[in-house]
């Protein structure tokens, strides 16, 4: 794992594979979407308003994902000191907050016709606002650090580690308190759906999955980029100060 660390050899394999992951997940999610927006079938009771569901779980899904990638490069990074952790950690909250906010508009468009409100101060949808929230700090504290001392402070990894207290508390609240939101339709071995809905939304959810790893790739290599630019840039001066 150490090897993977080395910024040499993750720019040599992340050349071929952000774009692999990228172009295979476009295809992937547009096909997903193609499947459950005109090819499956409307559900006996939410009619055609559960077609938003083919991007609603995907999302949902995604900004947990997130977050869960920001705390496993933080405890890397404070445990293990890995170069790459720091900058996996930055390169995933900015797709993890998009995709918690698509999360939240796209839940409050089904709650519309499905509840007959826009919004309930529930548990998974609350902590799911907490969540996007969560991400705007992270994301503040991680340019405070950069801008005050290069980035060396633990302060933003430490933030990481206890914002996923919030994970467990967004999957298990629908079980913990009375919710309008459905529980999960999906649990390890099994499921509610019938396979006419649940082929299209494991699809979506691959697409997307790929999609969102292609940019996390992307976003590292051009936080990598720019920290080598800045460096050659600040020895460049070193240089011409001495002379």
């Amino acid at each position: 794992m150490h090897g993977f660390a080395n910024p040499a050899r993750f720019l040599r394999i992340a050349r071929w594979l952000m774009p692999l992951c990228m172009g295979t997940g476009i295809v992937v999610a547009l096909a997903a979407l193609g499947w459950g927006l005109f090819a499956a079938p409307a559900e006996r009771l939410q009619g055609e308003t559960v077609r938003i569901v083919y991007l609603h779980v995907p999302a949902a899904w995604l900004g947990m994902a997130g977050w869960m990638g920001i705390a496993v490069a933080s405890f890397t990074e404070l445990v293990w000191r890995h170069p790459l952790a720091g900058i996996a950690a930055r390169a995933c909250a900015v797709p993890g907050a998009v995709f918690t906010a698509v999360c939240l508009i796209t839940g409050s468009l089904w709650g519309r016709p499905a509840w007959g409100t826009w919004w309930v101060w529930d548990g998974r949808l609350t902590s799911m606002l907490v969540l996007l929230f969560l991400y705007f700090g992270w994301m503040a504290l991680s340019q405070a650090s950069e801008a005050s001392d290069g980035g060396q402070s633990r302060a933003p990894a430490i933030f990481g580690l206890v914002g996923a207290v919030n994970i467990p508390i967004i999957h298990y609240s629908v079980t913990w308190w009375n919710s309008l939101h459905q529980p999960p339709s999906i649990t390890m071995g099994k499921s509610a759906m019938s396979a006419a809905f649940l082929w299209p939304l494991l699809f979506a959810m691959l697409g997307f999955t790929l999609i969102f790893a292609g940019v996390v790739l992307a976003r590292m290599r051009a936080i990598l980029a720019n920290q080598q630019a800045e460096a050659r840039l600040r020895r460049k001066a070193l240089a011409e100060g001495d002379l």
